[in-house]
Order: C-alpha cells, then sequence, then structure tokens
C-alpha cells in the first residue's frame, strides 16, 4: 500500500518566535493563508491522481506552528477535512508544530479529528544550537513535548536540521541519538539554508555564518541517515521541498540547495558501500546485482558511482535482483 500526503501550508500562522532560518513564505512558496474552500480545491485535486483503494491518504498540515492556533482557528481547519475522512478517502491528519506548543487539551482536541501524526520542528538537541537559532525553546520542551505524544498514542515526528549556527557533525549525531531516544516513529533531516529576509541572510553578509557545502551537508545527511536506518525510524525527507523560489534562487541567498538532495545522499551511500569493489585485483568487467528499488541510487546520480569504478574496471554493469533487500549487492567479474 502506498503513502500519500496532501501537503498544506499555513506559512508562519501563530508563531511569535523568528527563527535566524525561517522565513516560510520563502521557503514553501506559500504567499497566504490558504481558505477552507481552497483547502477542499487541493484536496480533491490531490485525489483525482490518487488510487484510494491501494493507498493510505492523510493531509498534512505544513509550514506554520499549528498548534500555535488558538483552539477554535484549529478547530475550523480540522473540520474542513472531516467530510473525507468519513467517506474513507483520507484516513489521518498529520500536524507541524513546534515543541513548546504542546499540552493535554491540545492534544485531545486533535484525537477527537483524526489527527494520528504529530511532527515537531526540534532541528537539535544541543542548547547552544537552539539558543543560537532563535528557536525560542529548549531540549527539555523537546523531551517533554515528545513523552506527551507518545503517552497520548500518536506516532511522533521529530525533525532536524544540519548545518543551524553552532552546529558540529559530532552535535548532529548527537541529536539523531536522542531522537530515537525519544521515540520518534519518522524524521525529516533539512540541511540550513540562507534564505532572503532572514536573520541567518544578515549574519552570513555579516561574515558571521558560514553555510555547509554542499558535499559538506551531504556527508552529514549520510551519516545521520545511518543512524536513523540502523534503529528503523523512517526518514520521510531529506532536504527541503523545492519551491518555485528556491529553484530560481530569488529566495536563496546561500547554502547547500538541491533539487535532488535525498538522491545526492543516497547515492553517497552506495558509493560507501561500493567503495571496496576498488579493491579488487585482476578483474577487467564487474556486474553488480542490486534491490530493484535501489538501482538508481546505485548507479548514482548522474551515474557518479558507475564512473568511480569504471576508472577501476574496463566495463561495469548494474542489474537488478527482486531477492536482494537494503544496500546488500552481489558480484560478478
Amino acid at each position: 500500500m502506498r503513502h500519500f500526503n496532501i501537503p498544506i501550508f499555513i506559512p508562519q500562522l501563530a508563531c511569535p518566535f523568528q527563527c535566524v532560518f525561517c522565513n516560510q513564505r520563502n521557503i514553501s512558496g506559500q504567499l497566504k493563508v490558504p481558505s477552507e474552500k481552497e483547502i477542499i480545491e487541493t484536496i480533491e485535486k490531490y485525489l483525482s491522481t490518487i488510487n484510494s483503494e491501494n493507498s493510505f491518504t492523510e493531509v498534512a498540515f505544513f509550514g506554520g506552528s499549528f498548534t500555535g492556533l488558538p483552539l477554535n482557528e484549529q478547530e475550523r481547519f480540522l473540520k474542513t477535512v472531516q467530510p473525507f475522512i468519513k467517506s474513507g478517502v483520507i484516513k489521518s491528519i498529520r500536524v507541524s508544530t513546534r515543541p513548546d506548543y504542546i499540552n493535554k487539551e491540545i492534544l485531545n482536541l486533535l484525537k477527537v479529528y483524526g489527527v494520528k501524526t504529530i511532527e515537531l520542528g526540534a532541528q537539535s538537541m544541543d542548547e547552544e544550537v537552539l539558543k543560537l537559532s532563535g528557536r525560542g525553546h529548549n531540549v527539555e520542551d523537546v523531551i517533554n513535548a515528545s513523552g506527551l505524544i507518545k503517552a497520548e498514542g500518536f506516532s511522533l515526528g521529530l525533525q532536524m536540521m544540519i548545518g543551524l549556527p553552532g552546529d558540529t557533525l559530532e552535535k548532529a549525531i548527537i541529536t539523531a541519538k536522542q531522537i530515537i531516544a525519544l521515540g520518534a516513529d519518522n524524521t525529516r533531516i533539512y540541511p540550513a539554508l540562507v534564505i532572503k529576509d532572514t536573520e541567518l541572510e544578515n549574519l552570513y553578509l555579516e561574515n558571521n555564518y558560514n553555510p555547509l557545502t554542499l558535499e559538506e551537508a551531504v556527508y552529514r545527511a549520510k551519516e545521520v541517515f545511518k543512524i536513523f536506518e540502523k534503529s528503523n525510524v523512517k526518514v520521510l525527507r531529506m532536504g527541503l521541498h523545492p519551491s518555485e523560489g528556491l529553484i530560481s534562487g530569488d529566495s536563496l541567498v546561500a547554502g547547500p540547495f538541491h533539487v535532488s538532495f535525498g538522491e545526492l545522499v543516497f547515492t553517497a551511500l552506495w558509493a560507501e558501500a561500493l567503495s571496496p569493489l576498488l579493491k579488487t585485483r585482476n578483474a577487467k568487467s564487474i556486474t553488480i546485482s542490486v534491490p530493484k528499488k535501489q538501482l538508481n541510487f546505485a548507479i548514482g546520480y548522474n551515474a557518479s558511482n558507475k564512473k568511480m569504478l569504471l576508472q577501476h574496471f574496463k566495463n561495469v554493469n548494474f542489474v537488478s535482483d527482486t531477492s536482494l533487500t537494503g544496500r546488500n549487492y552481489s558480484v560478478n567479474s
């Protein structure tokens, strides 16, 4: 069964904080809060392309701090989705919010209206990084909110960012391990970008912040991904959704943005897995069998992994094998 999210973006709604990296309108490409009519139209548009009989489809309220809204406003948005839930075409609702906007009253409301998953923007589990990033919450807030969410039976998502002010690879690894320890069911890994009209832009222009290079961001994401993978925490996304402003560069000042960031990370994971083959001796040709769903990643973005092996072998072929899983592969020389 395939899983589909129908994203509803609510930029900057209800959030009084100004994180140094944040300009949700530039990031999401969403310029205004959608009306109830627009939400319904968005849902119907997505549903027209989805086979509901073979899918699990949920509506996801992203972009703002959903639970920071007044309860009646939260209820208004949630009620808009109810006819689709009652008909069975929408199975649940997912919301994203801040760790300090969670309490039992809010969780009770979300439960009534069919919310199953709550994603918290943890971003980091390092106090210095949170402070330098202007998050307005601390590590304890993440711990407390996660405990409440799990205790009430929700699925917990904990998002993290790499490359924030004060962040290091070591801190990112600690954050990943703490996210796992808090019982997260899923996560997202976002590299910090310098977006126009943010405090991070000012810091960057004043030479007080250096964003990660694309190569550095891919490496850190790769190392963090392996930690989540080992603990069976699903990584839902790596890299920001490529909004029009990011693609055109109108909203992007600097930083490791790439429309296929996740593919670059999976390519790097496969490059690491395949690197022992470079020690193979006396082989002119090589055929590598890989899991079917991993074939493109094994070959690599722009065939980079194949090109790497072609520096050592005269001929390199990749084939799919449905009996293989993960990043397991077999070789015929």
